[in-house]
């Protein structure tokens, strides 16, 4: 089987999501071709190899996605692949529908694992907002593939990768590009393993500095419930649930947020999850691996004390 992973590059890097995707594609079977779209140094491009890709296609130009359909399917075709492979990110999720109707591809989005190819090629994926798993069987010769940001651990298999440039003719572009606001310093929340999260229980934005405060102990990504994104305490793209971003993280600690259905959607799948409220009521207890009830304005510091301390001590 022939497998073409989409791989985006941003700031001269090849994000995480990336180099999961080389893998999620090896341990699927088959050779690896990775497209890499975006600027990045000839050495991140290369490494590739190490996860599990033959050969990459480096697509330098910054395309739209609309028109990253094009250079999909362009290499789709050149490398002849049945299956492809897509991160389940906001990239993915704009390029990879379009894709496959365009190819006549049979999709699953936000797949949990290595697809099942004993007899038919079975993916497993959540449904009902991460109440359900379904196995969800793709028939259509040409498969596509778009699996959930760290569901797959980073696994080097030591190979190596040949290079080269790649430029498909594309459409021309209906969207203007006004201008591009890029994050710095900040991990991206969907490649986060370590998230503190929190919610209407700071009562406010000027409390939440303890809140950045544990993230810089750990190393963690920040993030935020609905309404506190809604009332303008924090920017929007730290909103984690169902109307935000779906994150996957190894530790997602959620203080002062009640765990309405609608933001357990976008979290449920944390491997750990650590809750703080005062309310012993709050549904997110019923989710949580480990709770504290408590006031978050005598829980937090303590933590970050016990965090200090830990670190400390292992030097």
């Amino acid at each position: 089987m022939s497998v073409l992973v989409f791989v985006e590059a941003s700031n001269g890097k090849i994000k995480k999501v990336g180099f999961e995707g080389v893998v999620y594609g090896k341990l699927a079977g088959g050779s690896v071709s990775a497209v890499v779209c975006g600027e990045a140094d000839a050495a991140e491009v290369a490494s590739l190899g190490e996860y599990g890709a033959s050969h990459v296609l480096h697509v330098k130009k910054n395309y739209d996605t609309g028109a990253l359909v094009d250079v999909m399917a362009a290499a789709a075709d050149k490398t002849g692949a049945s299956l492809i492979v897509f991160p389940f990110d906001n990239t993915g999720k704009a390029i990879a529908p379009r894709l496959s109707a365009r190819l006549k591809a049979g999709l699953v989005s936000g797949a949990l694992g290595i697809p099942s190819i004993d007899g038919a090629f079975k993916v497993k994926k959540n449904v009902f907002s991460g109440k359900a798993i379904a196995e969800v069987e793709i028939k259509t010769d040409k498969k596509i593939v778009a699996f959930s940001p760290n569901s797959v651990g980073l696994q080097k298999s030591g190979g190596t990768a040949t290079v080269e440039e790649f430029s498909p003719a594309v459409k021309e572009s209906k969207i203007k590009l006004i201008e591009t606001k890029k994050l710095e310093g900040e991990v991206p929340l969907p490649e986060a393993e370590l998230v503190v999260s929190a919610g209407r229980g700071l009562k406010g934005p000027e409390n939440w500095g303890m809140i950045e405060e544990l993230a810089r102990v750990i190393g963690a990504a920040t993030a935020c419930s609905r309404p506190v994104a809604d009332a303008h305490w924090r920017p929007h793209h730290e909103h984690v649930g169902q109307t935000g971003v779906a994150i996957r993280p190894n530790l997602y600690i959620a203080i002062g947020i009640s765990g309405a259905i609608q933001h357990l959607a976008g979290v449920n799948q944390s491997k750990v999850i650590v809750v703080v409220n005062n309310d012993p009521e709050a549904p997110f207890f019923k989710a949580a691996d480990y709770g504290v009830v408590g006031d978050a304005f005598q829980v937090v510091p303590r933590m970050i004390e016990s965090f200090k301390k830990f670190k400390a001590s292992q030097h």
